[in-house]
């Protein structure tokens, strides 16, 4: 029978459609690259979504982020996410946690309900905590590495951390795996050399702080802002989404 999914099933067949409904994501970080990671996995018929992300939608997301626009500013992300997947698909199980992944938030999870994860957050003490708990969950992770200060979306490869190059994150999260001796993760990551991000105190969250009051992670406290743009965080979300579509059907 004809269905929202009836293009996607062409390609994939209806087996793969049947488990994708009955298979559970977690995606921790509804941000430029886990948002349309999201919005792929929805579009896919992935049955339940878990977003995890404590952050509310800025005015300065809305160049990249497929949930930002001008209604949603002041929204949880995952409220925002949450409402455009039922829009797209009202029969998707959609859990939210409005959590920052730490290791002090790492025990909120069963990771063993998981069929796969995807780690989009941006911390390097967040995301090894993450690869951690899926390897002792025994449950498939896909990490994304840094898609800031970045121009070219041809530049993402699929591969090994231990494989990676040029990637600043990449480098500190190999560094960092091994010490604790993870010899494997799947990664997203990108070959281009990043940019430097033009510093004019004029546009400048530092000094134009937007985010609302009482927010917890003010941009004014991070070590360095990011430049960023529509087509880069995009390109490596759908990637991520990609792979992971692909290893729940078991195509290679």
């Amino acid at each position: 029978m004809l269905n929202q999914f009836s293009r996607t099933e062409l390609l994939f067949g209806k087996e793969s459609m049947e488990h994708f409904q009955n298979c559970r994501v977690a995606v921790f970080g509804i941000g430029g690259v886990g948002g349309y990671a999201v919005e792929a996995l929805a579009r896919s018929g992935i049955g339940t979504l878990d977003l995890i992300d404590d952050d509310e939608v800025c005015l300065t997301n809305l160049n990249r982020q497929i949930i930002a626009t001008h209604s949603t500013i002041g929204k949880y992300k995952v409220d925002a996410a949450k409402e455009r997947i039922h829009d797209i698909c009202p029969d998707i199980q959609v859990n939210t946690y409005k959590c920052f992944y730490m290791p002090d938030t790492a025990d909120q999870f069963d990771f063993t309900q998981y069929d796969y994860i995807i780690d989009a957050i941006d911390t390097v003490k967040g995301k090894l905590e993450l690869i951690q708990r899926a390897k002792a969950a025994d449950v498939p992770i896909i990490c994304s590495m840094g898609a800031g200060n970045k121009f070219d979306p041809t530049a993402f490869r699929v591969a090994d951390i231990y494989q990676t190059k040029v990637c600043p994150l990449a480098k500190v999260m190999r560094h960092e795996l091994r010490k604790l001796g993870i010899q494997k993760v799947k990664v997203v990551y990108s070959e281009e050399q990043p940019v430097r991000p033009i510093e004019d105190m004029t546009i400048s969250c530092r000094e134009h702080c937007v985010c609302p009051p009482g927010t917890a992670r003010k941009c004014t406290v991070r070590r360095d802002i990011p430049g960023s743009n529509a087509f880069v965080p995009s390109v490596a979300g759908l990637i991520i989404a990609g792979e992971v579509l692909k290893d729940l059907a078991k195509i290679r």
